[in-house]
């Protein structure tokens, strides 16, 4: 009986250890995918950094397919494609997807980007994103699908429960233009399965307009100035640059806006985000994001490392 009992107890041991470990990865397609992971970072390499447009409009072509074939690999989820320098990676608190992101440029007015979300499940389950941000008439207030994309590079990316359910703030940065960048907040949903941006969440009382509802937040500023635009943890809020309108400061630039060195924020309520104008006696000497931009700096690639690391 004792040892009928020992046996027993073994079992739920190894049945508890077992439980909610990640899938293993076979090792003929772990070696696979690092020979996809050493071609895709060359490919998003040569997508940031190479002089001429033909090639870095050919590595982009070359990088797409490449990649779906890497995450058609059975539990390829679990692969970090830690050596890929020039693609963002970001993962929401749950892991229930992850979703990737690069920046084309075209040229000094231009800038395409491309995404995929890749969901947590056995099977790949891919959603591509289509960058048509030249398209989309109402940036703040237009709800979009996966294939009308608001392109951007995010950097950052916080869950927040609302009366719709769970929905996940991105925080991303778009090159725009010579002149001028933007930053941008958007929210996306998963409707019938599918990723949808843009949502009714956050909240601004505008004078004598009263309440406005935005789904998506833009802030336009200067190439030459640097932004805070991220989730503090400290706060618990959502943490701006107040951005204050100036004319021309280059010809050719028009009108701009440059961090005026007050901050302004959005804190969460019940399902919302509600605008406050100022964070009083609140002094933030460092940006809270959790890396650096590219924000101007010719030695840093599109992710803010240092080129040539």
């Amino acid at each position: 009986m004792r040892v009928l009992f020992l046996g027993l107890l073994l079992g739920v041991l190894v049945s508890v250890s077992s439980y909610g470990q990640r899938p293993v990865i076979a090792e003929g397609d772990l070696a696979q995918l690092k020979e996809w992971e050493d071609t895709i970072a060359l490919l998003s390499y040569a997508i940031i950094n190479d002089s001429f447009p033909e090639n870095r409009f050919g590595a982009t072509k070359k990088l797409i397919p490449t990649l779906v074939k890497a995450l058609k690999t059975p539990n390829s989820f679990y692969y970090p494609f830690s050596r890929v320098q020039s693609i963002s990676i970001q993962y929401p608190p749950d892991s229930t997807f992850r979703i990737f992101t690069w920046q084309l440029y075209v040229d000094v007015n231009e800038y395409r980007y491309y995404g995929a979300i890749q969901m947590n499940s056995p099977d790949l389950k891919l959603f591509p994103l289509v960058d048509r941000s030249f398209d989309v008439k109402e940036v703040e207030y237009d709800v979009l699908p996966a294939d009308q994309w608001y392109g951007a590079l995010y950097y950052g990316i916080r869950e927040f429960q609302s009366q719709q359910g769970l929905k996940y703030l991105l925080f991303g940065y778009d090159a725009y233009s010579f002149f001028n960048k933007r930053k941008v907040i958007d929210v996306l949903s998963f409707v019938n399965g599918k990723p949808q941006f843009g949502a009714p969440v956050f909240y601004r009382q505008e004078g004598e307009s009263g309440l406005q509802v935005r789904n998506r937040l833009l802030f336009q500023y200067s190439a030459e100035a640097a932004i805070k635009c991220n989730y503090d943890p400290v706060l618990n809020m959502v943490v701006v640059d107040h951005l204050e309108e100036v004319g021309e400061l280059y010809e050719g630039q028009g009108s701009t806006s440059i961090p005026d060195g007050t901050y302004e924020a959005y804190q969460y309520s019940n399902g919302v985000w509600n605008y406050l104008p100022m964070l009083e006696n609140q002094i933030l000497d460092e940006p809270p994001r959790p890396f650096p931009i590219l924000e101007g700096s010719e030695d840093k690639d599109i992710l803010g490392r240092k080129k040539g690391n």
